[in-house]
């Protein structure tokens, strides 16, 4: 193949990634952005293959097969709840290979046309040595998120005296073994340079709590696509370049947007340790027993919904812990059929990664025109008969409103106070990650619902089949 058709062919593949960008931000147009994806990437898979300097098919195919088999063994065996942690884990792979690439580029650079070992071009050295941080950083990082997510270690966060200033000591390595290696080509400096920037991945995640979870999701991928933008210089590959700039920019616009919606600059969230698991959060600032609620039962909210014009039901987290969005789905079906108004109203960072509600809200196939965004349906909830929370904690307390200590002060929240009614699903009185009580609990017009999310939402369903 010509190198004038494989740039042009590189071109239609960059311009279906930016389609496929475009397509999956919004739910209704996903499906069609990740089909623009899959066709960009086999057109750029086939048309690397066909380069000339593409010696041994037998090993890239093996590999294509054995990845491709890996993958669509996880694909079909996933749960919906489980995506935030594929996530995760899908982003260390990215960085991972990136550190390789640059093992490979820095131990035989001339099979990559940079030089020879020892005297390897300073412009390669560079974008081989930030390929190999970032990617490394990247790797560490995501295998952090997905253990927390994975609930394989705590979700509080871990912090220890002088661990910014380690960070920053450690940064500062970073950039100082990149000139180092620039000058001297040591191998010992390079793979400092890799074991530096491993400790520093780790330690840049560990003290990040369950709170700000959506946002380290969307900032490792950034970070992966950097890391593949670093591979495409080493590897002189223009459309890995422009892949990994759109993965980067993407992510870091999306972490900038996940920030926005909790009210928290980017550094607050690195430096600041914000949220845990449940557990210790309800430990540490849950309910204590002195004050009264309402509870009531299955039957209960049968009957107030059914007597309801209008019903905004807000999911979060434990409607995807319980797996409840089938039961829900069903449950506004039911309730579309007695003549109710049903609306769904989604945070943005609602759930463990962005756009995690409105994931498991179409698997359970919601119609999207029904699921809107904090912005477009928070003043309806004063005009609302029933607000259904099902396990969102944080993104419904007043206290981002009203207290100027709380930990969440100034985060927008759903308002959901201000409906008719509130029948709000929990397992218990616990608090969410930010370890602060939530004051709807404790207003007039709530009604807490204790139990399973899934079974409560089956139980309700039952109920009202019965009226």
């Amino acid at each position: 193949m010509s190198v004038s058709l494989a740039a042009f062919l590189y071109l239609i593949s960059g311009i279906c990634f930016i389609m496929a960008l475009r397509g999956l931000s919004h739910p209704s147009t996903a499906r069609q952005g990740n089909t623009f994806g899959m066709v960009g990437m086999a057109i750029a898979i086939l048309t690397t293959l066909a380069l000339p300097g593409v010696l041994s098919y037998e090993m890239i195919i093996l590999g294509i097969l054995i990845g491709g088999a890996i993958g669509a063994i996880i694909a079909k065996k996933i749960e919906m709840t489980a995506l935030p942690q594929l996530v995760a884990g899908f982003h260390s792979l990215v960085g991972l290979a990136a550190c390789f690439v640059a093992v490979s580029a820095y131990y035989e650079p001339a099979a990559y046309g940079i030089g020879t070992k020892g005297a390897i071009q300073v412009a390669s050295l560079i974008e081989m040595a930030l390929g190999l941080a970032i990617g490394a950083v990247t790797f560490t990082g995501s295998i952090v998120a997905f253990a927390k997510l994975q609930g394989l270690v705590s979700g509080r966060p871990l912090v220890f005296t002088g661990q910014h200033m380690l960070n920053l000591a450690l940064g500062v390595l970073l950039i100082v073994l990149v000139i180092a290696l620039c000058t001297t080509q040591s191998d010992t400096t390079f793979w400092l340079i890799f074991v530096v920037a491993l400790a520093l991945g780790f330690l840049l995640i560990l003290p990040i709590g369950g709170a700000d979870m959506p946002v380290v999701v969307s900032m490792l991928n950034s970070y992966s696509g950097w890391a593949a933008a670093g591979i495409g210089f080493t590897l002189e590959n223009n459309l890995l370049i422009v892949t990994g700039a759109l993965v980067g920019s993407s992510g870091a616009i999306l972490s900038y947007i996940m920030c926005k919606g909790m009210n928290r600059s980017f550094f607050n969230v690195i430096l600041g340790g914000f949220g845990g698991d449940d557990s210790a959060a309800a430990a540490a600032g849950g309910y204590d027993g002195d004050r009264t609620v309402k509870s009531g039962s299955a039957d209960d909210a049968a009957f107030i919904l059914d007597n309801a014009g209008s019903v905004i039901i807000v999911p979060g987290y434990g409607m995807a812990v319980a797996q409840a969005q089938h039961a829900l789905r069903e449950m506004g079906d039911q309730l579309k059929a007695k003549g109710v108004k049903v609306r769904y109203a989604i945070h943005p960072v609602a759930g463990r990664m962005p756009g995690h509600m409105n994931v498991l809200l179409a698997e359970a196939n919601v119609p999207y025109d029904e699921v809107l965004e904090l912005d477009e349906i928070n003043r309806d909830f004063s005009s609302t008969d029933v607000a259904f929370v099902i396990g969102a904690n944080d993104v419904t307390n007043p206290a981002a409103k009203t207290d100027p200590s709380s930990p969440i002060y100034g985060m927008p929240i759903l308002d959901v106070e201000n409906a008719g009614t509130v029948l709000f699903i929990k397992r218990s009185m616990g608090s969410g990650y930010a370890g602060v009580e939530n004051e709807v609990f404790f207003r007039d017009n709530t009604m807490m619902l204790f139990g399973d999310a899934k079974k409560m939402c089956e139980e309700i369903v039952h109920a009202m089949d019965q009226l």
